[in-house]
């Protein structure tokens, strides 16, 4: 027997194993200590990544977008983005509400929030600007807004039952880079393993 295609069998399983894996890990990371909340008000958090130019990058441009899908179009919402400033002298938050306006359109309510320097300095600052909201939606990449979720637990364990599931996960966006995404998550979320442990998934 030619060994050929049996090698190739063999990564072509690995990689679609290792697909399936990160997929399924950045769902459930989407679906971690989130609440089934209700109510008129919604506010949509966008957390910042780290721009060097005065444009915003592939990371970010994705944010937003899952930003603005994650907005309830039921609702009264308010879009929320947060991040300090970046080497560029512009604020994350500026770079996201450029974006969100310039490019795609959005001309709904928005807050900015241009001092954080870490996810539990976003989190920390933009409670004051969404603790009225009914729903609060934290939206990045899944491991990302989950470490948000976390955090909203430790610094105001009473907004927890407000937080709801962004759009921050769909299937096959992102496929190839989903591994490298998991890998990192698992690694960004080492710090607050104890605090899921307590947790519950839902969906």
């Amino acid at each position: 027997m030619r060994r050929g295609p049996i090698v190739a069998l063999v990564c072509l399983t690995g990689t679609a194993a290792t697909l399936a894996w990160s997929e399924w890990l950045n769902r459930r990371w989407s679906r971690t200590l989130v609440a089934d909340a209700a109510g008129p008000s919604q506010a949509v958090v966008v957390l910042g990544f780290r721009n060097p130019g005065p444009a915003a990058n592939a990371v970010n441009r994705w944010r937003v977008r899952a930003g603005l899908r994650s907005l309830d179009p039921t609702a009264r919402t308010r879009l929320v983005l947060s991040g300090g400033a970046t080497t560029s002298g512009r604020s994350e938050a500026r770079v996201l509400a450029d974006h969100a306006t310039g490019v795609l359109g959005y001309g709904g309510p928005m807050l900015l929030e241009e001092e954080s320097r870490s996810t539990w300095e976003n989190v920390a600052k933009v409670l004051p600007l969404v603790e009225d909201a009914d729903r609060i939606t934290f939206v990045s990449q899944p491991a990302h807004a989950l470490k948000a979720r976390v955090y909203v637990a430790r610094q105001r364990p009473d907004l927890v039952g407000r937080l709801t599931r962004g759009a921050d996960h769909r299937w096959g966006e992102w496929l190839l880079f989903k591994p490298a995404l998991a890998a990192y998550g698992l690694w960004t979320l080492r710090g607050v393993r104890r605090d899921l442990s307590t947790t519950s998934t839902k969906g």
